[in-house]
């Protein structure tokens, strides 16, 4: 008998998709598709799953019924249409591409700049507010927690001219650098922030529970997703360095503020040609951001022949989310 199956879906079309491609890939997930006009590949990493390519919010579903196990999509689309049965558990909600925000805007026309005076906008129109959204859900969820009377514009299409064209007063659309607002007359208003959205990992709980296949991909792709996310935030350093032991050269580095590394900085001893004693060769992670700093420091020490390398994965003992899974499911 073939082996039962594991399936994940992955965004079909845009942006999402290709970012989703393009970050499977960096964490040595690969996927390949053996033809391009097929809705079915293989991450030869994981013989045992099968790809999907879906709309981001067909894959919500998908998982949330489970005739998919796991997916990538947005969170706002997976708040949108994740329902009230609490079959979809989130296995990481921040992977860090496809950033965006749900964020209500209003004509540039209009005095009100801040949410909270909707309701008095409302009071003097005499009605409620129209609102054109691809968000029913979270827009009304919003607005009924600020208390505006509002009516909601169902619209598949270009949000961003229904008040321009009158059939809506204000809409709840995403907005990444907010230039098609502008384009459009519209601004964003001051505290009209829905929900702040980016890629996440989703799976079906039921899957997780009743398949073991299902749990060991699961902490496959977290130990990939993790390593990878971690790695990408630091970068290896290596130095040579005089002094009179191991121990010696690790006291100045831990004085220094940037350089301790994760645990401890390695420190081997380097043969040289002349054979001139004491020289040693240290190894440190530091965070990207703390680069100069890091090399400043190593330089104040006597450190020379700086070495920068990226680094691939970072694994650590057991990833926490992949802890914070388990935890779910025993809830």
């Amino acid at each position: 008998m073939n082996p039962p199956q594991i399936r994940l879906s992955l965004p079909s079309k845009g942006r999402l998709a290709d970012d989703s491609l393009a970050f499977l890939a960096a964490c040595g997930l690969t996927v390949y598709k053996t033809n391009p006009r097929q809705y079915e590949a293989r991450i030869p990493s994981l013989p045992e799953l099968t790809v999907l390519f879906q709309r981001p919010g067909d894959i919500v579903v998908s998982v949330r019924d489970g005739s998919v196990d796991f997916g990538v999509t947005g969170l706002d689309v997976l708040e949108e249409r994740r329902g009230a049965n609490g079959e979809i558990l989130t296995l990481h909600d921040a992977l860090g591409f496809g950033e965006c925000s749900l964020h209500l805007a209003a004509p540039e026309g209009w005095a009100e700049q801040s949410a909270l005076e909707l309701a008095e906008r409302s009071r003097q129109l005499g009605r409620p507010l129209r609102v054109a959204t691809k968000y029913p859900t979270l827009t009304a969820r919003y607005l009924q927690r600020l208390g505006v009377p509002h009516e909601l514009i169902a619209a598949e299409g270009t949000l961003e001219t229904a008040p321009a064209i009158g059939y809506a007063d204000m809409i709840s659309d995403l907005v990444s650098s907010g230039q098609t607002l502008r384009d459009n007359r519209l601004r964003p208003l001051l505290d009209g922030e829905i929900l702040r959205s980016q890629a996440a990992l989703i799976a079906n709980r039921r899957a997780l529970l009743e398949k073991p296949l299902a749990l060991g991909v699961a902490r496959r792709l977290l130990e990939y997703i993790e390593a990878h996310l971690r790695a990408s935030e630091n970068l290896a350093i290596f130095a040579n360095m005089r002094g009179e032991s191991e121990r010696a050269i690790a006291e100045k580095i831990f004085q220094q503020a940037t350089i301790g590394g994760l645990q401890g900085p390695t420190i081997s001893r380097v043969i040289v040609r002349s054979g001139e004693p004491n020289w040693y060769a240290v190894h440190i992670v530091v965070r990207r951001e703390k680069l100069f700093e890091a090399v400043s420091e190593l330089r104040a020490i006597g450190g020379s022949g700086v070495v920068v390398a990226p680094v691939t994965y970072i694994f650590e003992e057991e990833p926490p989310r992949y802890r914070a899974m388990l935890q779910a499911l025993e809830g």
